[in-house]
């Protein structure tokens, strides 16, 4: 999620880009040796030097390029730098994040107290500004201003990857559709660290972020993703977590699916089981706090359902309605939303 503001507010002068850089990678470094220590027989420490010192490309082509943790970049070129930040352990930053952030003329963030604590952490002192849903449309012209004046621009968020439910991607679009650059500067994700503990499939997900507080609103979107053979994935808040578990058992039906919170923290866990399993333990427990991914399994193979099966199903369901008919037939049977629709209306205009 991404916060920006005004420049004229918390700006902070700090020394050049050059020098700031230096003492991020000198910061990073002073972390990062137990790692290295811990992680690396004595054999492997020239090894992990060598790889530590190469270019991923030829640096006379591209010096961006360079991988070497002991010396900063050169100068930022102009463009709009994408950095993700820890989701919870300050210690998931990357090193070239560090250095871009050291470096980038100014630093855009979702909540400037939130990214101090960051930038504190490590020494950096940018430009920093907030960029957020509430002042994005201003600041965007600010920053396409920046760009054109040759500057570099880093974007972060309160935790994880910017642009991933959040309004940064309306910056990026803009930037691009103005002829400038935007460089991904990869590392922490909620959503692929929520998939990845889950123990559900992973070669096929959909990532739906938020649902909609309201129940009509929510029960509809989960329609909108029941269909699809993936993983699906939702962020969600913890008051609204039980009641979107059940809305989700109801329409997703017999599902595996896993709640992750507090990824990368102090009190992280993940609770498994099947939809309705969930729904049962968060309906009796304490409400639970903090960041909420909950990772749902793609729909069971049920089969090749008849014509006969299909139309026994509907006439006990059309009751309730043509679409509640459909919705029950997709999710207890396993056939495709709109096949189900359609014969529903049959049998109706039949009636």
């Amino acid at each position: 999620m991404v916060v920006v503001g005004k420049p004229s507010g918390g700006v902070v002068v700090g020394p050049g880009p050059g020098a700031v850089a230096h003492a991020a990678i000198k910061a990073a470094k002073l972390i990062a040796t137990v790692v290295f220590t811990l992680g690396a027989a004595g054999g492997r420490a020239d090894d992990l030097a060598e790889a530590m010192n190469n270019p991923s490309s030829n640096p006379g082509n591209n010096a961006r390029d360079r991988t070497g943790a002991r010396e900063s970049s050169p100068p930022l070129e102009a463009g709009l730098y994408v950095v993700a930040t820890p989701i919870g352990n300050l210690r998931d930053i990357t090193l070239r994040a560090l250095d871009i952030l050291g470096g980038a003329s100014r630093v855009y963030a979702e909540d400037t107290r939130v990214a101090m604590k960051l930038m504190d952490a490590y020494g950096l002192k940018p430009r920093l500004a907030a960029y957020h849903e509430h002042n994005a449309e201003a600041m965007r012209e600010v920053i396409l201003d920046a760009l054109g004046k040759g500057e570099s621009i880093a974007l972060i968020s309160d935790a994880g990857t910017p642009l991933v439910s959040d309004p940064g991607f309306k910056l990026a679009r803009d930037v691009v559709e103005a002829g400038f650059r935007v460089f991904p500067i990869p590392g922490a994700s909620a959503l692929l660290a929520g998939l990845v503990v889950s123990g559900l499939p992973t070669d096929r997900f959909l990532f739906a972020g938020f649902l909609p507080p309201k129940q009509g609103a929510r029960r509809a979107a989960l329609l909108e993703v029941a269909e699809p053979h993936a993983t699906l994935i939702f962020y969600e808040a913890g008051p609204r977590l039980a009641d979107s578990l059940a809305d989700m058992s109801d329409v997703l039906g017999a599902r595996q699916a896993a709640v992750a919170r507090e990824l990368t923290k102090m009190f992280e866990e993940t609770r498994r089981g099947t939809l309705a399993e969930l729904t049962a333990h968060y309906a009796k427990a304490e409400q639970p706090k903090g960041e909420i991914v909950v990772i749902v399994g793609p729909p069971q193979d049920k089969g090749e359902v008849s014509a006969d099966v299909l139309d026994a199903f509907l006439l006990r369901a059309l009751s309730r309605g043509v679409k509640e008919a459909a919705s029950e037939a997709a999710r207890d049977l396993g056939v495709p939303r709109k096949r189900a629709y359609s014969r529903a209306l049959e049998l109706k205009d039949r009636a």
